[in-house]
């Protein structure tokens, strides 16, 4: 008896916990969507992924949800994260899995820049031609942030801009602070957007010196990012160094006068970002140095100085 009572309130508990986790589950749902909503419009993008994905897993929804939930994800990789291939995984994903879904020929354009963005202009001129006939009617996404302007049946939200705003330098960043400036950019970017587009009707990609422009703006960025990446991992400051930088080159950060005469030696910390910049300058440009140095003797690199006229 007292063992078929210990097993019955084992059960008890158990079925108890599981209504409560239940309950539980039930109540966060719209929690964590906002919570992945608040993500996105914050700028963490990789943790709002996660709490989308998160939120598909975790809660019964409706067909039309997930839909909409795997195009947002799409459009978090494509265009913030600028990771084309995980754009690419999830806009297939509402393609196939939701057939039905009124996002489909917006999908498939997605899918084509996708493509375009990862050299694949047969697969995106396939895609487009099989695109072609289908009807938007009924397009429905889930795009957090409110909306500022509509271009045809795409959407320009507030995070959109603030995107746009959070790539600039910060001391400019700053000047958008004034909402006439704002209005601005955002006018910038539709205009660039309708030239884009009106120069991809004319053909202007398979034009020459477009195709040319790419190709070297790409190797420039290839080269700025494999410089960014050797010179991250070679070039550290420590405190120790800026003090002794600061005493090699005192007379640099002295005061003078209008003849260049020395009236003040400032001190180390009234001038510790400026030593700081300097030392890290002198560092950067020894690690390129070297950099070049390493790959033109790799590649057996010949330079006939004097032929050069």
């Amino acid at each position: 008896m007292v063992r078929k009572a210990l097993v019955v309130m084992i059960a008890g508990m158990i079925v108890f916990s599981a209504c409560q986790k239940e309950e539980k589950t039930r109540i966060a749902e719209n929690d964590v969507l906002q919570l992945a909503n608040a993500y996105y419009t914050n700028g963490l993008y990789e943790a709002a992924v996660r709490q989308y994905l998160q939120y598909l897993k975790d809660y019964p929804l409706p067909t039309g949800r997930v839909a909409n939930t795997y195009y947002t994800i799409g459009d978090i990789y494509f265009e913030r994260i600028k990771d084309y291939e995980k754009a690419l995984e999830y806009y297939l994903k509402v393609k196939y899995l939701f057939p039905e879904s009124p996002l489909q020929k917006e999908v498939g354009k997605k899918i084509v820049a996708c493509l375009e963005r990862l050299e694949r202009s047969q697969d995106a001129m396939r895609m487009m031609q099989s695109e072609a006939a289908l009807d938007t009617s009924g397009l429905s996404r889930n795009r957090p942030g409110q909306v500022l302007a509509e271009i045809g049946e795409r959407k320009i939200t507030q995070g959109d801009l603030d995107f746009e705003i959070s790539k600039l330098p910060p001391a400019v960043q700053e000047q958008f602070n004034d909402p006439q400036k704002k209005r601005e950019l955002l006018q910038q970017l539709i205009l660039q957007d309708l030239l884009y587009e009106s120069a991809r009707r004319q053909g202007l990609d398979k034009n020459k010196e477009v195709i040319e422009g790419v190709f070297q703006a790409k190797k420039a960025l290839m080269a700025n990012k494999l410089l960014q990446k050797e010179l991250a991992d070679k070039v550290k400051l420590e405190e120790e160094e800026l003090e002794l930088y600061y005493k090699a080159n005192k007379e640099r950060y002295a005061e003078r006068d209008d003849k260049g005469r020395v009236i003040r030696q400032k001190s180390f910390d009234e001038v510790r970002q400026q030593v700081a910049q300097d030392l890290l300058m002198e560092k950067q440009q020894k690690a390129y140095q070297e950099l070049a140095e390493r790959l033109m003797k790799a590649e057996g690199v010949k330079i006939y100085e004097r032929r050069i006229r």
